[in-house]
């Protein structure tokens, strides 16, 4: 009767195993007994478990807030994390910071355009390549809140928009210096 007894629990031990469910709970608390097929970028497919055999679903991982396997393991979906969002609020303040605060002034725009006009548009290209290619120096990035430049997220969206914006700058000063010299060329 021992035996008996002790081939019962083990026989119902493995089949517990054997038909052993995923679990799929959605954002909205919604639990969803399945087999999970594939895990893809942005979706999950699925089968109900109460119909394996059925069609295959499929659920968008944005909806999903946790996915528990039937092995014990388990994936948790879209938890935003607090220090990822800082950093990313304090990139974007830090790319409309440069956008309202950096004139690019000093950016060697001038210097391109009156060398376009004096030489030539070729020898134009040495200072507007020049001026372009170097970041805009801390004393002219006209950043109004230095305690804000301590942030590494902010200072690297600041100042890779002012360089943005000083290459914009220098390039357009280019063009009209070329235009001009194109002008006087033409005129002479």
């Amino acid at each position: 009767m021992k035996k008996f007894n002790l081939t019962l629990v083990i026989t119902l031990f493995i089949m517990s195993f054997g038909f052993s469910q995923d679990l799929i709970t959605l954002k909205s608390g919604q639990d969803i007994s399945a087999k999970i097929i594939e895990v893809g970028i942005n979706e999950i497919k699925y089968k109900k478990f109460d119909n394996i055999d059925g069609p295959t679903f499929t659920i968008s991982k944005s909806d999903v807030l946790i996915t528990r396997y039937k092995n014990g393991t388990k994936d948790i979906y879209n938890v935003e994390n607090k220090e990822t969002k800082n950093n990313e609020d304090m990139t974007a303040q830090g790319t409309n910071d440069a956008v309202s605060f950096y004139k690019g002034r000093n950016s060697g725009s001038v210097w391109t355009g009156v060398a376009s006009v004096f030489t030539s548009p070729v020898l134009g290209l040495i200072p507007a390549i020049a001026c372009s290619s170097t970041e805009p120096s801390d004393e002219n990035l006209n950043n109004k809140n230095p305690e804000l430049m301590k942030n590494s997220s902010y200072n690297v969206a600041y100042t890779k928009k002012a360089h943005k914006i000083k290459k914009g700058k220098v390039w357009k000063g280019y063009a009209i210096g070329s235009g001009a010299w194109l002008l006087l060329f033409l005129i002479l």
